[in-house]
């Protein structure tokens, strides 16, 4: 007995000691040698294991320096691996390990540029049998491990697919697995912890099953960055990203018993900062952080749960190009990816699905900023959004339930937009609250600029109004409420002037309902101003502003494919009501050129009232305005009119008093040729308008009227204007004119100005042509006179009974006329005049003569040579010296012979014919004319003796009775 315990204890010893020297000695060495011997079979690269070590007694397995690629270049590889194998898998037909670690472990996932991954270039695997038909898949292998543990790992990930490579490192990575079974419905406990040189770190806990594949568990990366898979992005849209750091932190449970179940909870996603740019540069955003948390997403349900969005301090730049198309827009266009998304478009459009749906619970956006571009008008237009607040509430993708929004957002440099209530976006409605406060209304210019010739200098408008959106197809809104525009100022671009501004307009009880009705209870004006020009044709400055756009092509246009078919039915106009309108403090320039002389003036103090207005009622309104001109001279616009149709009904009585005409000067002397001095015009239009028919009454007085200086204007009338004014000029110093005009406005050839102006100018040329005849219809029996000369008989000055009566009716009508002034032509005719003047100066020579003689004889003479009577007989005997002191030589020496009378014939006859030819004697003649006439006018007409001018005297010709007319003008002071 005990030798066959010894001999079995022998066995068992020797049993013991061979399996020792097996398990610890010839089996590793054994394995370590296969074990290389099937990796250079089939490894594509080189690859070594280093040592092996079991322990039989533990059943544990030890692997070091798995080494799998070129030196210092491996691909995977690890410094210690061990496995600790349960006795219990025997009967338990599990393969049972109670452990498994692995220290340092290596690993390179590398795709080449073809797509290639080198772990499956790593080895010559046989080929796969193909599964047989029919046949059901296998199950897995029954495994159990107790504890799974990986320390110091470290993985490097790259791939040149990109257009530039992706690379990133994890270089301590730390994986533990509890309780792994292929068993059914067990679970194991997982912990994963990742990080990387660079930033990013991976802490994965939770639960995985692999009999059903599922896993429940938490997943949060922290730091990581952007950058690393920006590539993929870059080859998908030409964005270039400049800085990007994301946080993801959720709750998950993945099953995939039978469809695919994914659960995401708690979700949180944190990115900041971010910031990328267009590869030419342009920068597109700029983020400060986006916080999204309180999320789920249900993947069977097609869910997604926002609770909680918060974003700070986005910046963002976007443009409308000139093509019209968004920036933005072309950079997705133009992306390697758009024909591959067209193509899942148009799968998705041939075979739709259940759409997903996106809740928001709550979001807030906050200072962002946008900044916009628009360079499809011929000026870039830029607009400024921020600080931009958004909040949304319940927002729901499906659109069937409204959700409510509330914006706050700067807008430009000064202006403020609010808006706040709830939409729906299917069927698409809102109701919503908008506030605007300081809104520059300049950024509207590039828009205008086609339509209107009209530069918007400055304009704010603030408005509190409720948008009620009923549908989008048809469009349906209205819009209720109030507003106001502030500073507004325009500005004539064709004449580079101010065309309409104002300190403030108010419109209150506004209403409009989308193509239907436009109602404001009260339009307030205050301190308006506006230029108001009536052309000539009785257009106005308004018209002329507009800017004529082409229309479509029409039939007979060849660039026209089909002919054009109009509209089957045309929408009705918009009604325009228009409660009242109020004018306080305002002011206008106002110009007529349809008056001559054209009419131009600034008013001020305008105040007054407009009635109401309505475009579908047709009925005139009431107009009530009064103000000042130049601060002092009153104007009034009263009556009524019809804004929408003017041609149909118009009654307006406007009325200028006491308008300074200095105001005028510019267009006095561009039209009339002078400056105005001084005077006072009033002026009462009244324009009547029925069926287009006009009445207009045009009554202008003119007060103390003077010219100034003459100006060179080419565009100055070709008439007297001076003589004009003084003969129009009553003697208060008035000139009244009553300008009627009367015709068919619908009639194209009608033209008011042409009326006007040739109805003065025939009363101008009427007077500056006849001016005496114009001025004796003044006075009683004048007018069959001819005041304009002055008869005289040969050789005399002095006034017959029929000269004096025709002076007098010239002095009564110049007293009507204080303005005039009148200029004596004396005038003398050799002729008639020559003969008379020299007998008359050979009588006075007798008289000197003679008048020498008795003084040196002593006889007793008169005072004066010309009281002195010649002796006939002694007349003869003078002649002699006579003729030698004025001839100047001595009488012909044949005339010695002749006898006394024949000698004294010829020495008269010489005489005579010398003073006959003297223009000395005809001037002094044509003087004395001159001055009979003025003495005449001065003293018994009584005209001031300032208002008679002599002009300088001229030879004419005499009447056929033998008479001579002296020469009388009229000219203004």
């Amino acid at each position: 007995m005990l030798k066959g315990i010894k001999r079995a204890a022998g066995a068992l010893l020797i049993a013991v000691v061979l399996y020792s020297l097996l398990g610890f000695l010839i089996l590793p060495g054994i394995g370590l040698r296969i074990a290389n011997q099937q990796l250079a079979l089939y490894s594509n690269a080189p690859a070594t294991l280093e040592r092996l070590q079991l322990n039989p007694f533990s059943l544990e397995a030890k692997l070091w320096g798995l080494r799998i690629g070129e030196p210092g270049e491996e691909q995977v590889a690890f410094e210690h691996l061990y496995a600790n194998l349960q006795l219990d898998s025997l009967w338990r037909s599990v393969l049972h390990l109670s452990a498994v670690e692995l220290d340092r472990p290596q690993t390179q996932l590398l795709f080449a540029k073809d797509g290639t991954l080198n772990l499956a270039q790593l080895f010559k695997l046989p080929a796969s049998a193909e599964p047989v038909a029919g046949e059901p898949a296998g199950e897995p292998l029954p495994l159990r491990i107790d504890h799974i543990k990986l320390a110091g790992g470290d993985l490097r990930f790259e791939d040149l697919r990109p257009s530039e490579p992706i690379e990133f490192v994890y270089d301590d990575l730390n994986f533990e697995l509890h309780n792994l079974s292929t068993l059914p419905d067990d679970s194991a406990e997982m912990t994963l912890v990742a990080t990387g040189p660079h930033g990013g770190r991976i802490d994965w806990n939770g639960q995985i099953s692999l009999v059903p594949i599922g896993s429940s568990g938490s997943l949060k990366l922290s730091d990581g960055k952007l950058k690393a898979i920006w590539p993929y992005v870059r080859d998908a849209v030409p964005l270039e990203l400049e800085e990007g750091v994301i946080d993801l932190a959720t709750d998950y449970s993945l099953s995939l018993t039978s469809d695919t179940q994914l659960l995401l909870n708690n979700t949180r996603i944190k990115i900041a900062p971010f910031a990328i740019k267009a590869t030419d540069g342009r920068p597109l955003v700029k983020l400060a952080s986006l916080e999204v948390s309180d999320t789920s997403l249900d993947l069977l349900k097609q869910q997604v749960v926002v609770g909680k969005i918060r974003s700070q301090s986005l910046e963002t730049w976007a443009a409308r190009e000139a093509d019209g198309q968004l920036d933005w827009q072309k950079l997705f266009a133009t992306s390697p990816a758009s024909g591959a998304q067209q193509e899942d478009k148009e799968q998705s459009e041939t075979a739709p699905g259940k759409p997903w749906q996106v809740l928001l619970r709550d979001v807030q956006l906050r200072d962002y900023r946008v900044h916009l571009a628009d360079r499809v008008p011929e000026q870039d237009v830029a607009l400024e959004l921020g600080p931009l607040d958004l909040d949304l509430q319940d927002f729901d993708s499906l659109g069937t339930s409204p959700f409510t929004l509330r914006l706050d957002t700067g807008l430009g440099q000064q202006g403020t937009l609010q808006a706040e209530g709830q939409v729906q976006l299917n069927p698409t409605t809102a109701s919503l609250k908008v506030t605007s406060r300081a809104i520059d209304l300049r950024l509207a210019q590039a828009y205008l600029s086609p339509l209107v010739r009209i530069e918007l200098r400055s304009g704010l408008l603030d408005s509190d109004l409720d948008v009620a959106l009923d549908a989008t197809e048809p469009l349906a809104f209205s819009v209720t409420g109030k507003a106001q525009v502030n500073q507004l100022h325009t500005l004539d671009t064709l004449k580079e002037r101010d065309f309409v501004r104002w300190q403030q307009l108010d419109l209150l009880g506004l209403n409009y309902r989308h193509g239907d009705r436009l109602s404001i209870d009260k339009v307030r004006l205050n301190q308006p101003y506006a230029r108001f020009i009536i052309n000539e044709d009785l257009t106005t400055n308004v018209s002329d502003l507009l800017i004529a756009r082409s229309g479509a092509p029409g039939p007979g246009d060849p660039t026209s494919a089909e002919p054009a078919t109009p509209p089957e039915s045309a929408s009705p106009p918009l009604g325009i009501h228009i409660g009242e309108v109020t004018l306080a403090d305002g002011s206008a320039n106002f110009a007529d050129f349809s008056l001559t002389p054209n009419f131009a003036t600034a008013i001020q103090q305008l105040n007054g009232r407009i009635g109401s207005l309505d475009s579908r009622a047709q009925k005139p309104a009431s107009v009530d305005i009064a103000g000042k001109v130049d601060r002092y001279a009153p104007v009034s616009i009263k009556g009524s009119l019809n804004p929408f149709d003017p041609l149909d009904s118009l009654d307006i009585i406007t009325q200028f008093k006491q308008l300074e005409l200095t105001t005028l000067t510019p267009y006095s002397g561009k039209f009339a040729g002078y400056r105005i001095r001084k005077g006072r015009l009033n002026l009462d239009l009244h324009y009547r308008i029925s069926q287009g028919k006009l009445n207009a009454e045009n009554s202008v007085v003119v007060e103390q009227l003077q010219l100034g200086e003459k100006v060179d204007s080419p565009s100055a009338v070709d008439l007297p204007i001076r003589l004009a004014v003084a003969l129009l000029k009553d003697t208060e110093g008035k000139i009244a004119l009553s300008l009627p005009v009367q015709g068919d406005l619908n009639n194209p050839e009608f033209s008011v100005m042409p009326i006007v102006w040739q109805t003065l100018r025939n009363l101008i040329l009427r007077a500056a042509q006849a001016p005496f005849k114009f001025i004796g219809g003044l006075v009683s029996g004048g007018a069959d006179m001819d005041l304009s000369t002055v008869q005289f008989d040969p050789g005399s000055s002095q006034l017959d009974s029929r000269a004096q009566a025709a002076l007098g009716v010239l002095a009564s009508a110049l007293k009507e006329r204080p303005a005039l002034r009148l200029e004596v032509e004396g005038i003398s005719a050799q002729s008639s005049d020559g003969p008379l003047l020299a007998e008359q100066r050979l009588q006075r020579e007798y008289q000197t003569t003679y008048y020498k003689i008795l003084q040196r004889r002593g006889d007793t003479v008169p005072a004066e040579a010309s009281q002195l009577e010649v002796p006939q007989d002694e007349q003869d005997p003078l002649l002699e010296g006579i003729y030698r002191a004025r001839l100047k030589q001595q009488p012909p020496a044949e005339w010695q012979e002749l006898d006394k009378e024949q000698r004294a014939a010829n020495l008269r006859a010489a005489l005579l014919q010398l003073w006959g030819k003297s223009q000395l004697l005809q001037r002094q003649l044509a003087q004395a004319r001159a001055a009979s006439i003025k003495d005449y006018l001065v003293e018994q007409g009584g005209l001031a003796d300032e208002r008679i001018y002599l002009l300088d005297v001229g030879l004419g010709q005499a009447q056929a009775d033998g008479r001579v007319a002296t020469a009388l003008h009229l000219d203004s002071e």
